[in-house]
């Protein structure tokens, strides 16, 4: 009976998941669509600069080889599609927003091992300042 209640868990939890990555999705799709439109439309308006005017100066010239355009000099690619759709769900799941109250991450001091909150180092009404150095 046991086994059951933590298999029934495990799907509710799966599906409160699934049911969250949905309702993302249809949050993300407008903005992602219009990205989209965005590459190829500047993609197409960057052929159509390059390659036309030069397609326009060979027709005369036999001896030069056709223009060929490559996926490796396109925006518009399965490539930057899927970068778009990355960036832009990263974007929305992010904690951080602008306008609304800092998150207040854990930290463990290096000294003593010791776990606080960062806005805990914060003191009356002086600006806190993290400085995301390098350690190299």
């Amino acid at each position: 009976l046991g086994i059951l209640a933590g298999l029934r868990l495990i799907v509710g939890m799966n599906t409160v998941k699934a049911m969250k990555n949905a309702i993302v999705c249809l949050i993300l799709l407008p903005r992602f669509f219009l990205a989209a439109i965005m590459l190829w439309f500047l993609d197409f308006h960057c052929v159509r600069k390059r390659v036309f005017p030069k397609m326009k100066e060979q027709e005369g010239n036999i001896v030069d080889p056709p223009v060929c355009i490559s996926e490796s000099n396109r925006m518009f690619s399965w490539e930057s599609i899927k970068a778009v759709w990355h960036g832009h769900k990263l974007d929305f799941l992010k904690s951080a927003h602008l306008g609304y109250v800092a998150p207040n991450t854990e930290v463990v001091q290096l000294r003593d091992q010791r776990c606080n909150r960062i806005l805990d180092y914060a003191k009356d009404k002086r600006p806190l300042i993290l400085n995301f150095g390098s350690c190299t």
